[in-house]
């Protein structure tokens, strides 16, 4: 009979192989099962642009997309992903053509600090692909999961409408 919770409890691995498709590119690491994406992002595959707000899920800083959705990389465990497609900031351009997302946040100065822009253009991109924006005001409640401190909100609604195609300047 086993004398502690311990003994009664199986062991934990250590680290897991796995194996992550970020931005085109497949990587296999290994890491504790418990390693969030966010984590794994930034720690093991030095992908920066991927920032760390509030760590539960509120803020929208964290936001990658996952087979094209947008994610809270933060509330995810890295081992969930696999098998998966992950893009970042870092990977919507394509070399040194910028993401029609990200040219039009530079033209419409939709940043300050530019701590949550990363997050907030992950999750512009996967707003453009669900298809459910047709409004400005759609934009901004699609787009509520993402909070930006120095209120920047009227300039990244309009780099979001010109990509939509709804320019309104």
């Amino acid at each position: 009979m086993p004398d502690t919770i311990t003994d009664r409890v199986p062991h934990a691995p250590d680290t897991l192989a796995i194996t992550l498709t970020v931005n085109g590119v497949e990587r296999t690491l290994n890491l504790a099962p418990w390693t969030t994406l966010l984590d794994t992002l930034r720690l093991h595959l030095d992908l920066t642009g991927t920032k760390k707000g509030c760590d539960h899920g509120q803020c929208g800083a964290c936001t990658v997309l996952v087979d094209g959705k947008r994610i809270n990389s933060c509330l995810s465990l890295a081992v969930m992903q696999e098998g998966k497609e992950i893009t970042t900031v870092e990977g919507l351009a394509r070399g040194e053509q910028l993401h029609p997302m990200q040219e039009a946040f530079i033209e419409h100065d939709a940043f300050q600090c530019g701590y949550c822009t990363p997050g907030q253009i992950c999750s512009a991109v996967g707003l453009l692909s669900e298809g459910k924006a047709k409004s400005a005001d759609d934009v901004r409640e699609l787009m509520s999961g993402n909070i930006c401190r120095c209120g920047a909100y009227p300039n990244i609604v309009a780099a979001i409408e010109q990509v939509l195609g709804g320019d309104r300047r």
